[in-house]
C-alpha cells in the first residue's frame, strides 16, 4: 500500500475505495496506531453489512491485540451500538462503515472510551502518521503479552437501553413505515421496537452492502421516494428511513411530505427540556430560526456551533448541554454519551405522536415556521473567489456577516449560509426566509453570484 494515507484520512474518520485505496493490510496498522494513540488496554470493534467490513474489522482487531489490547467485537452493527458498546464498556471504539457511499467503499469511525469523538485534532493526525510509517516500515514490534480477541452480541442490550430512555407505555398504536435501506437499520428495528405498539411495514430490511433499491443517502431526495409512496399506499401515521450505519434518522408525515430534521430538532430539544428544565441545547448554524425559538420559548439556552459531529460533541461537553442537533438529520443526546444516535430520536418522535391524537404534519407545524431552501451544492473552479464575490454583494446591504462555518449573511427577513466542502471543489448553500417569496429571491440571488464566472 502506498504510505500517502492524505486521500483517505478525512477529517474525522477513514474512508475510501477498497482495495484500492486501502485493505486489510493497512487495517491491521490502523488498529496498532490506535492502541498506541489512545493507549488503550482493551477496545471493542464493530462493523457494517459491506462485503469488506468483516475482513477489516478483523484485522483491525489483530493490529490491536498485537500491541497487547484486550478486543471485544460485537460484529453487525449500526455506528449508534458501537457508540453505546464504547460508553457503556467505557473503551475506545471503532467502527467500520462507509455511512451513506456507495457500496466499493469502507471507512473507520474511531472513538475513545465513552464515545468521545476522535478527529483530526483529537488523535487522528498521529494514527495517520503512525500508520504511513508503519507502511513503510513494516509492522510495529509484538507486546510481550498479545491481547485476547472475544465475541459479545450487544443488539438487547443497546436496544433496552435506548428504549429506557423514553417513556413509550402509553402511547397509542401507530403504523409506521421503515426504509432501512438495505442498512444496519434492518438489523436494528426490529429489536429496538419488539414489545411496542407499532404496526412496522418494513422496506428493504435485507442486509446488503451492494445497496441494490437505492443509495442509504436519505438525504438525497430520491432515495426517500419509495418511502413516500409506501406511507400513502399503507396509510401509515408516519415514515422513517437510515442511512446505511444508521446513525441518521429521516421522518416523513402521514402525507407522504418529509419532516425537516430541524423541526425534529426542534420537537425533540421542547420534549428534552421538558425533562431538564433551563437546559442548553446546541444547533449548529444551518439548522432553521424555529430552534433557537424553541428552544428559549421553553426556557432553554441554545447555543449555535459549526457544522460537524466533533464540533457538536465538543461543544456538548464544554456547555453540559442536554441535547444537539444538526440539520443532516444527526441527533446528539447527553444521556448517549454526548454521542449522536438517530434511532433514539426516532423513539422521540413516536412518543410526541403516540402521546397525542393529531396527525404528524400537525404535530410538526409548531416547529416548522419558516420557507427553507435546502441544501444546494455548486461546482465552482475558485471556492474563495465565489465566496469573495457573494461578500461583496452583501457586505454594505442593511445585514450583518459572520464567519463561525463559512460565511453567514443575516438579514430581518432572511438568512444564507455559503460554505466551501472540505474535499470537494464546491460551495453548498442554504436558505431560509420568513416566506417562499423570499427564500426564492435570495437563493436565486446568492446562485447568481455563485454559478457566474468572474
Amino acid at each position: 500500500m502506498t504510505a500517502d494515507l492524505s486521500q483517505i484520512v478525512k477529517a474525522y474518520d477513514v474512508r475510501g475505495v477498497v482495495p484500492d485505496q486501502w485493505d486489510e493490510s493497512l487495517a491491521e496498522l490502523f488498529g496498532a496506531a490506535f492502541v498506541r494513540v489512545t493507549d488503550a488496554d482493551a477496545i471493542v470493534i464493530g462493523h457494517d453489512m459491506r462485503p469488506s467490513s468483516p475482513g477489516l474489522a478483523d484485522a483491525f482487531a489483530r493490529g490491536a491485540a498485537r500491541l497487547g489490547a484486550d478486543v471485544t467485537l460485537i460484529g453487525l452493527c449500526s455506528t449508534d451500538q458501537l457508540y453505546f458498546a464504547s460508553g457503556s464498556f467505557d473503551l475506545p471504539g471503532a467502527m467500520f462503515t462507509a455511512s451513506h457511499n456507495p457500496a466499493q467503499y469502507n471507512g473507520i469511525k474511531m472513538c475513545r472510551a465513552g464515545a468521545a469523538p476522535v478527529g483530526q485534532d483529537t488523535g487522528l493526525a498521529e494514527i495517520r502518521e503512525l500508520a504511513e510509517g508503519w507502511s513503510e516500515t513494516g509492522a510495529p514490534e509484538a507486546a510481550a503479552n498479545p491481547g485476547a480477541i472475544t465475541h459479545r452480541d450487544t443488539l438487547k442490550d443497546y436496544a433496552q437501553y435506548l428504549t429506557s430512555l423514553v417513556d413509550l407505555t402509553a402511547i397509542r398504536p401507530l403504523k409506521v413505515v421503515v426504509d432501512a435501506g438495505n442498512g444496519m437499520g434492518g438489523h436494528t428495528v426490529p429489536t429496538v421496537f419488539e414489545g411496542l405498539p407499532l404496526d412496522v411495514v418494513p422496506m428493504y430490511f435485507e442486509l446488503d452492502g451492494t445497496f441494490p433499491n437505492h443509495e442509504a443517502n436519505p438525504l438525497d431526495p430520491k432515495n426517500i421516494v419509495d418511502l413516500q409512496a409506501r406511507v400513502l399506499a399503507e396509510g401509515a401515521d408516519l415514515g422513517l428511513a437510515f442511512d446505511g450505519d444508521a446513525d441518521r434518522c429521516f421522518v416523513v408525515d402521514e402525507r407522504g411530505e418529509p419532516v425537516s430534521p430541524s423541526a425534529i430538532t426542534a420537537l425533540v430539544a421542547a420534549r428534552e427540556l421538558a425533562k431538564h428544565p433551563g437546559g442548553t441545547i446546541i444547533h449548529n448554524l444551518i439548522t432553521s430560526w424555529s430552534v433557537p425559538e424553541v428552544v428559549r420559548e421553553q426556557g432553554g439556552e441554545p447555543v449555535r456551533t459549526r457544522v460537524g459531529h466533533s464540533f457538536i460533541k465538543e461543544e456538548m461537553a464544554k456547555t453540559g448541554a442536554i441535547f444537539g442537533g444538526e440539520h443532516s438529520a444527526h441527533y446528539y443526546f447527553k444521556d448517549f454519551w454526548n454521542a449522536d444516535t438517530g434511532m433514539l430520536a426516532a423513539l422521540h418522535v413516536l412518543a410526541a405522536l403516540g402521546g397525542q391524537e393529531g396527525a404528524l404534519s400537525a404535530l410538526v407545524a409548531a416547529y416548522d415556521r419558516y420557507a427553507s431552501s435546502g441544501e444546494i451544492n455548486s461546482t465552482v473552479a475558485d471556492q474563495k473567489a465565489s465566496a469573495a464575490k457573494v461578500r461583496a454583494t452583501y457586505e454594505n446591504e442593511d445585514v450583518t456577516l459572520d464567519d463561525l462555518d463559512g460565511l453567514t449573511v443575516t438579514a430581518r427577513d432572511w438568512w444564507f449560509n455559503l460554505r466551501a466542502s472540505n474535499t470537494e471543489p464546491l460551495l453548498r448553500l442554504n436558505v431560509e426566509a420568513r416566506d417562499e417569496a423570499t427564500m426564492a429571491r435570495i437563493r436565486d440571488e446568492v446562485l447568481a453570484l455563485v454559478r457566474t464566472t468572474a
